[in-house]
């Protein structure tokens, strides 16, 4: 991050278009959240206290306990740093997130996609509420359950028996079409004999 220099042109197009995805709101959500499952404040503001991937990993850890075993804070060496952000990484595909929620090390450590790593966190937000025993907040909307359906012999059989009363009402329209009918006046061709 200290080696890189001011974006230019098309990259300082896309990065103000992925700066303003953040939503404050939502951040503060997440921030709440999490200081209340894992009972400590942030230190800083809500990308820097993320960071160094310290608290993501005593979220792991208070989410599935022992998925984290062990949580770098040497903050000298970023490689560790990074290392924590990983573990969060495994835990959260773990957990159930689709890998298409949980972000990039870079989009955390560089700070480039804030916005990718709250998507990630309300996804975990979602998950932990679906997980039994999780007696914590909620974060976001409850993630939807399957509702699978035990059809009986009987019910099936009425099924089939009442397709072919209620025919037209299936999109069964028994052959017939539009074919023929004109609304309007349709091109008149008059052919006339050559002299």
């Amino acid at each position: 991050m200290a080696n890189k220099g001011r974006s230019y042109g098309l990259s300082a197009q896309v990065q103000a278009k992925i700066g303003a995805k953040r939503d404050p709101q939502q951040e503060a959500e997440v921030q709440e959240w999490i200081e209340t499952l894992t009972g400590e404040k942030f230190p800083s503001d809500y990308a820097e206290s993320l960071r160094d991937g310290i608290i993501l990993c005593k979220l792991a850890n208070t989410l599935v306990p022992g998925s984290v075993k062990k949580v770098n804070t040497n903050k000298t060496q970023s490689f560790k740093l990074r290392e924590n952000i990983e573990n969060f990484q495994k835990m959260a595909k773990n957990y159930g997130v689709p890998e298409t929620d949980v972000f990039q090390v870079v989009d955390l450590f560089e700070k480039s996609n804030i916005s990718q790593v709250t998507q990630c966190i309300c996804a975990v937000g979602r998950l932990a509420q679906t997980k039994p025993g999780y007696t914590g907040p909620a974060l976001g909307p409850k993630q939807s359950a399957e509702n699978v359906r035990e059809w009986t012999e009987e019910q099936l059989l009425a099924q089939k028996q009442m397709k072919g009363e209620i025919g037209l009402q299936m999109g069964q329209n028994k052959g017939a079409s539009q074919a023929g009918q004109n609304f309007g006046l349709g091109r008149q061709i008059n052919y006339t004999e050559p002299q």
